[in-house]
């Protein structure tokens, strides 16, 4: 088994490694072995004739480490983060700290992981933002899961609504540990107020993937609704994001 300290990662070109035209040859010693490069062709060929459902976890993520590892196989670095973290979505959303522990990962690899989330999250959030909420009530739930289910510490953010019950801003309001979260009521309320907004929905995370409300979950939420209600603001609902699905306080007669 080939020892994963080989991965020694070359500093990002200005074009991809494997692709762009070098202006100066390039040593025998170091070009890229010809079963890279022509694995690399072929996941890429498969990719886009058949797109994400044509590739396991371990090949999408071999994609996005070939920028960072351009004359390296990847393979058993994709494997290794995958045994890891569980899975695709929680590699690419894994804190930098917790990815630098990672025998073979360094700064290279770490900024492909994270652009790959940071653009995944912009379109899932330009896909809800200024848009009717409840025409668009599905796109707002694949947004919340794809910024928070695979979280490994629980976020409550703050998703604040005009008169119309268009979206007009999307807060973070707190972050905690695995299992708590502190949330303030006052300062939730004041900031609609600070934003005219007329209605605000409450989004939280639960790092174990499941979903059930605690007893804090369900008091903290009446605290906030009492207090939007002295405001005349409205308390659409509080959503809580699993790993898989997601419960609606609404929905589940909770408010």
């Amino acid at each position: 088994m080939a020892r994963l300290d080989s991965f020694s990662e070359a500093p990002l070109p200005l074009f991809s490694g494997d692709e762009a035209l070098d202006t100066a040859p390039v040593p025998t010693a170091t070009r890229q072995p010809s079963y890279i490069r022509d694995h690399r062709k072929r996941l890429r060929d498969r990719f886009m004739r058949g797109g994400a459902e044509a590739l396991p976890d371990y090949e999408m993520l071999e994609l996005v480490l070939f920028r960072a590892i351009p004359r390296r196989d990847v393979k058993p670095l994709a494997r290794l983060l995958l045994e890891t973290f569980g899975d695709f979505n929680r590699v690419i959303s894994a804190p930098p700290q917790r990815l630098a522990d990672i025998n073979g990962v360094g700064e290279a690899v770490i900024t492909e992981l994270k652009i790959v989330e940071a653009a995944a999250q912009r379109l899932a959030r330009s896909r809800v933002m200024e848009r009717h909420v409840v025409s668009s009530w599905q796109q707002l739930i694949d947004y919340c899961h794809t910024t928070m289910a695979h979280r490994e510490t629980e976020l409550f953010r703050v998703l604040y609504l005009d008169r119309k019950n268009i979206l007009i801003a999307d807060e973070a309001q707190a972050q905690g540990t695995v299992d708590h979260v502190p949330v303030y009521p006052r300062e939730v309320v004041k900031r609609a107020l600070e934003l005219n907004a007329s209605a605000l929905i409450l989004v939280h995370n639960h790092p174990s993937g499941d979903p059930t409300p605690s007893q804090d979950d369900i008091d903290m939420t009446v605290m906030i609704e009492a207090a939007a209600r002295a405001l005349g603001l409205t308390l659409h609902d509080h959503i809580i994001i699993g790993k898989s699905r997601e419960l609606s306080f609404r929905s589940e007669g909770l408010l």
